[in-house]
């Protein structure tokens, strides 16, 4: 049985001219994605310049998108970090707050072996109780997650 099934839209993360997020217009965008069929919502990923927000943007973005959604498709959050432990606290909060599942991009920067990206990802997945999506953008992250990995 699928996790998760269809495609899911990857929302981008609007911001005001004062550089703040603007939710108002997050939530008009998860709207007509819902209403035109999207299968899931995927908040905080590449897209969503989840690398430029502060942690407290970050899971504030995570919790609108979970409330506006309000299950009618699933929400993944994207909890991704170079650092493990960053990882495992946005996930933990991405958990508590109601995500569906975890998008979880490559460690970026550090250039992490194949060993360091399993470990990184196995310390992830026994912190919560969610379905991952493992990311591998080796272009923007400087780091190829292998098949056999």
């Amino acid at each position: 049985m699928a996790i998760f099934k269809g495609a899911g839209v990857a929302i981008v993360t609007p911001f005001t001219k004062n550089n703040e997020v603007d939710y108002e217009k997050l939530g008009e965008l998860i709207e007509f994605q819902i209403k035109e069929g999207t299968d899931s919502i995927i908040i905080c990923g590449t897209t969503g310049e989840s690398s430029t927000l502060t942690h407290e943007e970050h899971l504030e973005c995570i919790r609108y998108a979970v409330k506006k959604v309000n299950k009618r498709v699933p929400v993944i959050a994207g909890t991704g970090s170079n650092c493990t432990n960053t990882a495992i606290y946005l996930s933990k909060e991405a958990q508590e707050h109601g995500a569906d599942g975890l998008l979880i991009v490559t460690p970026y920067y550090n250039k992490a072996t194949q060993n360091g990206l399993t470990a990184h990802f196995t310390a992830i997945a026994k912190a919560v109780d969610l379905p991952i999506i493992l990311y591998n953008v080796p272009g923007r992250t400087g780091c190829n997650l292998l098949p056999k990995t």
